[in-house]
C-alpha cells in the first residue's frame, strides 16, 4: 500500500499489520459444488498453542438454501485442515448462516459468535456458542447477543479482546427500504464479558462516489497501541453485493476508521471480482491470511497464503478447485 493513499493524520505504520493479499494461495476449501452461488468462504481464524483452528460459511445459491452451514476445523500447518464440527441452519432456526467469529476467551474456552437469517425476513442476529473446546459446540445452548431490531439486521461479527475490554465489529443492513436492505455499515460495540454489548460509534460507511459507496463491512481488525488497522469489504452497487473486493482502513482509537485510498486493496485475480472476508494470523516475520475469492468457474473458495515469507506458496485457484470436505455433523 502506497504510504502517499494516507491523509497526514493517519498512523503511517499501521499498514504493516495490514498486508495484503496477492490472491494466489492455497485452496483451503473448496465449494461444495460447481457453479455460481456455491461458495466456501466467509472464514474466521485463531492460533492457539501452535495449531490453526478456523471457523468458515459453506453457502448453495438463492433458493437452494443459501449460507447452509458453518464448519469447524482444525490444522498444524494452517493449509491442509482436518473437520471438526459441521454446524446446520436448521439448527439455529435460521434460514442462512453468515460469517462466524471464533474466539478463545482469556480463562481457556471457546466462543463462536454465529450470524442467523430470521426466516422470511431481511433481518439478521448473532447467536453465540461456548464450549470447552472448538469440536463441542451444541447449537441446544445457543443465545442470542445482538438480536438487531425492526431497522437493521446485524451480522459478520469481529470479536477480539484488547486492553482488557471485549471489542465487536459488526455489519449492519438497513431494512428501512424495501429491495435495498443489501446497503451496510460498520459499527463499533464494547462489553466487559462478550455477551452484552453496548454499541458506541459507526466505524465506517461508504464514501459517495467511490468504490465502496454502497456499503463497508470489516472483516479484520488489528491494533497497534490504541490505534488499529482493518481489511473492509466494499462495493458500489447493488450488482456487485456479493463480488465485494478488500479495502483498508485506519483508525486512532478502533472505533471510527477512515478508508486508505481510492481503489480497491485486493481483488480476484480473475477478472477483478470478489475476494472479500480477510481474515490474518500475525506469525514471527510473516502473517497468514485467510479469505474468500471468486476462482474461474465462478464458486467461491476458501484460500490462504503466507505473507512475508520468501516462499511462494501455490497457483491461482483454478489449479486447485476440490470440493469441500463436510466434518462430522453435530
Amino acid at each position: 500500500m502506497p504510504q502517499t493513499d494516507l491523509a497526514p493524520h493517519q498512523p503511517r505504520d499501521l499498514l504493516e499489520l495490514a498486508p495484503l493479499p496477492t490472491g494466489r494461495g492455497v485452496l483451503v476449501a473448496g465449494s461444495p459444488h460447481a457453479g455460481p452461488g456455491h461458495w466456501a468462504g466467509a472464514p474466521s481464524a485463531v492460533l492457539v498453542d501452535g495449531c490453526y483452528y478456523l471457523a468458515y460459511r459453506l453457502r448453495r445459491p438463492v433458493g437452494s438454501g443459501r449460507g447452509f452451514a458453518v464448519a469447524i476445523a482444525r490444522s498444524d500447518d494452517g493449509q491442509r485442515f482436518t473437520p471438526l464440527l459441521l454446524l446446520h441452519a436448521d439448527d439455529f432456526g435460521a434460514e442462512s448462516l453468515e460469517r462466524p467469529a471464533l474466539v478463545r476467551t482469556p480463562d481457556g474456552r471457546w466462543r463462536l459468535y454465529v450470524s442467523c437469517a430470521t426466516p422470511g425476513t431481511k433481518h439478521w442476529r448473532i447467536e453465540l456458542l461456548e464450549a470447552a473446546d472448538p469440536a463441542a459446540f451444541r447449537p441446544a445452548d445457543a443465545r442470542v447477543v445482538v438480536p438487531g431490531d425492526d431497522r437493521f439486521g446485524v451480522k459478520d461479527p469481529v470479536v477480539l479482546r484488547h486492553d482488557g475490554a471485549w471489542h465487536m465489529w459488526a455489519c449492519f443492513h438497513p431494512l428501512d427500504e424495501v429491495g435495498e436492505e443489501d446497503r451496510m455499515e460498520t459499527r463499533h460495540a464494547t462489553s466487559a464479558d462478550g455477551i452484552a454489548w453496548s454499541w458506541d460509534a459507526r466505524s465506517l460507511a461508504g464514501r459517495p462516489g467511490r468504490w465502496d459507496s454502497r456499503g463497508t463491512r470489516i472483516s479484520c481488525v488489528a491494533f497497534r497501541g490504541d490505534a488499529a488497522v482493518a481489511y473492509y469489504d466494499g462495493r458500489a452497487s447493488k450488482a456487485e453485493n456479493y463480488e465485494e473486493r478488500t479495502g483498508v482502513a485506519v483508525s486512532a482509537d478502533g472505533r471510527q476508521f477512515e478508508a486508505v485510498g481510492d481503489a480497491p486493496a485486493a481483488v480476484s485475480p480473475y477478472g477483478g471480482t470478489g475476494l472479500r472476508y480477510v481474515a490474518s494470523v500475525p506469525l514471527a516475520g510473516a502473517t497468514r491470511l485467510y479469505y474468500e475469492m471468486t476462482t474461474a468457474d465462478g464458486t467461491h473458495g476458501l484460500m490462504t497464503e503466507l505473507v512475508g515469507s520468501p516462499v511462494t506458496e501455490g497457483q491461482p485457484a483454478d489449479h486447485l478447485l476440490v470440493p469441500h470436505q463436510a466434518p462430522a455433523t453435530a
